[in-house]
């Protein structure tokens, strides 16, 4: 069982992300070196949706949200957890 976690980006997203790029991608390196957090990244062209794809229970993917600065310094605006059924890899 996969899960898709999907983030909809602020507007001035790239403007704003430096300040707290670090300390976001520190907690998803820790989530991905744990085994919970499988592949990651923002959509371009624009930039306003990321994806980040986990084999770990629900509770872990809210938890992470929590924590992750973007959410809480407002670089994103809305997310979604969704299960996703992978058919094939």
């Amino acid at each position: 069982m996969h899960l898709v976690l999907e983030y909809t980006l602020a507007a001035d997203y790239l403007e704003r992300r430096a300040a707290l790029r670090d300390e976001h991608l520190a907690l998803a390196r820790a989530a991905h070196e744990r085994g919970e957090l499988l592949l990651a990244g923002a959509l371009p062209d624009p930039y306003d949706r990321a994806l980040l794809v986990w084999t770990a229970p629900r509770e872990t993917v809210e938890r992470f949200v929590a924590a992750d600065p973007y959410v809480v310094r407002g670089l994103v605006t809305g997310w979604t957890i969704r299960p996703w059924n992978v058919v094939v890899g």
